[in-house]
């Protein structure tokens, strides 16, 4: 059975970036691990942060947007050998599509489309953990949105400089400058 489910937070922990997704109304959460990028772009789409590029996920939805396509809800399924499985379900026109997804991938896009979140109980029973023993130390503070937005600099500055593209590496250089200066 499937339980309605929110983002209770995004957490740094000693065994790295966590997705917390909790049941609502219940007093567990259940810590789903990710990587850097993902909990990054989950940020970013809780915070609406605007992007001066598409991320993926963004260019994904935008091209569902085009294909007639919208996610209309997110159900992380399973639990097996420690890996978590999720799937989008998707309506475009009159046919109803259900797609395999990383549960980083389709909490991402779930909060950018707005769409509802669910979980299966029995992952819950499996990997739910108490809120109470999540310490303060452990979650993550919301980012800023000049923090997310030097983070995703950063990113197109490195990316610049592999792909050799001094011009676009100094701009973005300069511009990152510019918002340390702020803070």
């Amino acid at each position: 059975m499937l339980i309605e489910a929110e983002i209770w937070t995004v957490a740094r922990t000693d065994q790295g970036n966590a997705v917390l997704i909790r049941p609502v109304n219940a007093e567990v959460a259940v810590p789903i691990f990710i990587g850097q990028l993902e909990a990054q772009s989950i940020l970013i789409g809780l915070g609406n942060v605007p992007m001066p590029r598409p991320n993926t996920h963004d260019l994904l939805l935008s091209i569902m947007g085009m294909l007639n396509a919208k996610i209309e809800k997110v159900e992380i399924v399973a639990l097996k050998d420690g890996i978590f499985y999720a799937q989008l379900t998707m309506k475009q026109d009159e046919k109803t599509l259900m797609i395999d997804s990383r549960p980083s991938d389709a909490i991402a896009l779930a909060v950018r489309s707005k769409c509802s979140i669910y979980i299966a109980d029995a992952v819950v029973d499996e990997a739910g953990i108490p809120l109470t023993s999540i310490t303060e130390e452990s979650k993550e503070t919301r980012l800023t949105d000049n923090q997310l937005e030097k983070m995703q600099l950063e990113q197109d500055l490195q990316k610049a400089v592999e792909e050799e593209n001094y011009e676009e590496a100094a701009r973005l250089r300069d511009v990152l400058a510019r918002l340390e200066g702020i803070e």
